[in-house]
């Protein structure tokens, strides 16, 4: 059973990761994993520049390699730039220094603070690696899943998870993924258009 909205008891069993952020200003924090990818990521560029709205881009450092170009437009259009791994790895099946070294190569890239691991799936020895090695690295998971990703989840069921659960402060997740390309394609706008006759704000995580 998928998890929509992060439990109360998670975000105290894990009180050093980022579950939300600020709610000032009704803001909205919109996350994207996954990319760069052709299409995808520039279709999301797109809708965000449709309602203002900045956001953080999980990469995979892999991606940024291929579609330079891409990577460089998200940076360019005022979005948020978080580390993903080089090559999307799982953390719990994962020795601690392969995915050090991993997120260390993604780094050389990205050079940013924010991190979030792939999976959600993170051991607490790789959070102390990361801290040691990256001091003042912020690992960022969510509060609400779209589940955009999972072609069990039909479009209308995207929306409805967002629309349903999020809350000023809440952290979003969407992929600019192909697996995910249909779902988020139609939930994300739909969603933008909603929050934003309620009022709402769509805010970058801080760098």
């Amino acid at each position: 059973m998928l998890l929509i909205k992060t439990p109360k008891w998670l975000k105290i069993l894990y009180p050093k990761l980022l579950w939300d952020a600020n709610a000032a200003n009704r803001c909205i924090y919109l996350t994207f994993d996954d990319g760069p990818i052709p299409i995808v990521t520039p279709f999301v560029l797109n809708i965000l520049k449709q309602y203002n709205a900045k956001a953080t881009f999980f990469c995979i450092g892999d991606n940024v390699c291929k579609h330079p170009a891409i990577f460089e437009q998200v940076k360019n259009e005022g979005h948020v730039i978080g580390n993903h791994t080089f090559n999307h790895l799982k953390g719990w099946k994962t020795e601690d220094n392969i995915y050090l070294d991993n997120f260390l190569q993604a780094d050389k890239l990205l050079d940013t603070k924010l991190f979030r691991p792939p999976y959600g799936r993170i051991k607490r020895s790789q959070v102390k690696l990361l801290q040691k090695a990256k001091p003042g690295i912020q690992i960022v998971m969510w509060s609400v899943l779209s589940a955009d990703y999972d072609a069990t989840v039909s479009p209308e069921q995207c929306l409805n998870n967002v629309i349903k659960n999020t809350k000023p402060g809440d952290i979003v997740l969407f992929h600019d993924s192909l697996k995910a390309q249909e779902r988020m394609e139609y939930a994300l706008p739909k969603a933008l258009e909603y929050w934003s006759k309620e009022g709402y704000s769509f805010c970058p995580l801080a760098p």
